[in-house]
């Protein structure tokens, strides 16, 4: 089992070693609840420059013009968006928006005249190559170029003391993340160590138990590997980052292993040999990197996009089709003695339990230990039940699922909780299937198997197609398989 204490910044430090399970998580006080993620950081001193930019193009170009009687600020407050555009891709190209850089209490002055210059030869060839020379005179371009040049210089330094200023008052938050190792590796990585040299924002400890030499117990390291799986489960944690010796590769192994079972990125610290070499690196990207041992199955645009186009599908459908599923509702009620919706328990995202909704087809209503599927002939459907189960209208509820963000319109299917434990036992990588969410449809349902897997090697055969389904995943092959659903409905293979 595990623990949890605090240490001396208010973080939650979980040892492996104790008997006893705790719930505690890293709390703020409310006083912090107003973030800023650690990744915005980059976006937001690129808009600080181009308001600078825009600014100083206003204000040079007037102060120019109006000495010699004329002046249009909206004209300049152009050209200024323009040179803004040159001078953020110019800035990005020579490093000055990396948060290492950022964090760097030494003036770029040099890359931030370098990155001006260059965006108003760019402003200046486009004025030549558009014909534009006569709108905005040299003087005028002069002026802006000798502002802008004092707001970025200016800028900058009390833009990155403010930053420092959020980060030490804790207003910045990271990725959330719950780091794994051995007392020695996590000795030397503080909480403010993670956030500022790798964005991470640490919401627990794991202290995985160790022999006298300091090296982790190699007869708990299995059983407590099981329960720190728990612990990830159990977090609020968006990737896994492991505090580990390197040359001890096996125990590395064992977690990820382990861990390859949630739907996290898993990343390794350096330890104490290689954090000595990376100090005398002269670049500060260099002395700042993790291993990435494994990466999420779909990252959050891509997330994103599966999801609006599971809301738009669902939606549509449950529109279109809510005269089908109360004539078929019906048909079920005046058929057989029972609810017309049929719920059981399924693993979805990350193993997580959820309600699955069906339209009842069987006379019993099984969920739990005894789960029996279906075969071919079962005498437990019912007359309308098997009509509904070669249509697959019976599926049609779990659309709700869809808009409730349990399940997906494509993705593995899901099975009965006793069958998922069967199942994990007898077939490698079976647990895999969670790390996406669970579909109506599927590549394994499209390629035929649909229904009950009566033999072994048949369920072997629709998780390999789920994993490879998994591991290729794209916007084009849910609507690939969306398309194909249509035409396996008509076959009514293995439906029964």
């Amino acid at each position: 089992m595990l623990s949890a204490t605090r240490d001396e910044s208010g973080c939650a430090v979980t040892d492996a070693t104790d008997l006893s399970v705790s719930k505690a998580s890293f709390e703020l006080p409310a006083k912090r609840r107003i973030w800023v993620r650690f990744e915005q950081i980059e976006p937001l001193f690129a808009l600080t420059d181009c308001f600078v930019i825009v600014a100083a193009g206003a204000v040079g170009g007037v102060l120019y013009q109006r000495a010699i009687g004329v002046g249009d600020a909206g004209v300049y407050a152009g050209l200024g968006l323009v040179a803004s555009l040159a001078y953020v891709l110019a800035a990005h190209c020579l490093g000055l928006y990396r948060l290492s850089q950022l964090l760097e209490r030494e003036p770029d002055n040099g890359r931030v005249l370098t990155s001006w210059s260059l965006a108003i030869l760019i402003l200046a060839v486009i004025l030549f190559l558009f014909k534009s020379g006569a709108e905005a005179s040299r003087g005028s371009i002069v002026c802006m170029f000798v502002v802008g040049a004092i707001g970025l210089l200016v800028s900058r330094p009390l833009a990155k003391r403010r930053l420092r200023s959020a980060l030490m008052a804790g207003a910045i938050r990271g990725r959330r993340a719950i780091v794994i190792g051995t007392p020695g590796e996590l000795a030397q990585f503080a909480r403010r160590d993670l956030l500022f040299g790798f964005g991470l924002d640490e919401v627990e400890r794991v202290v995985l138990p160790r022999d006298e030499s300091g090296t982790p117990c190699e007869g708990l390291l299995k059983i407590e590997a099981e329960m720190a799986l728990k612990r990830v489960r159990a977090s609020s944690a968006e990737e896994v980052i492991l505090a580990l010796s390197w040359s001890h590769p096996d125990h590395v192994e064992l977690l990820v292993d382990r861990l390859r079972l949630v739907p996290l990125a898993v990343r390794l610290l350096p330890d104490r040999s290689v954090s000595t070499v990376l100090r005398r690196q002269a670049s500060p990207l260099q002395r700042s990197f993790m291993v990435e041992l494994q990466r999420t199955p779909l990252t959050a645009v891509e997330r994103g996009a599966k999801r609006l186009l599971d809301v738009t599908v669902a939606a549509t459908s449950l529109v279109l089709l809510a005269p089908l599923l109360l004539f078929a509702a019906a048909a079920v009620k005046l058929e057989s003695r029972g609810p017309a919706i049929f719920r059981q328990r399924r693993h979805g995202f990350n193993g997580q339990s959820f309600t699955i909704y069906k339209l009842r087809t069987m006379k019993v209503l099984e969920d739990g230990a005894a789960v029996v599927q279906a075969t071919e002939g079962d005498p437990r459907v019912t007359w309308v039940g098997r009509r509904l189960r070669a249509s697959s209208i019976d599926e049609l509820p779990q659309l709700l699922n869809v808009l409730q963000g349990d399940m997906s319109i494509v993705g593995p299917r899901p099975h009965a909780l006793i069958h998922d434990h069967e199942y994990g036992m007898m077939i490698a990588n079976y647990a895999f299937r969670h790390h996406v969410k669970p579909g109506i449809t599927g590549w394994a349902q499209v390629h035929g198997y649909r229904g009950g897997t009566p033999r072994l090697e048949l369920m072997e055969r629709r998780i390999t197609l789920d994993l490879w389904y998994i591991d290729n995943w794209s916007l084009t092959l849910d609507i690939r398989i969306i398309w194909r659903t249509f035409f396996e409905l008509i076959r009514s293979r293995n439906a029964y």
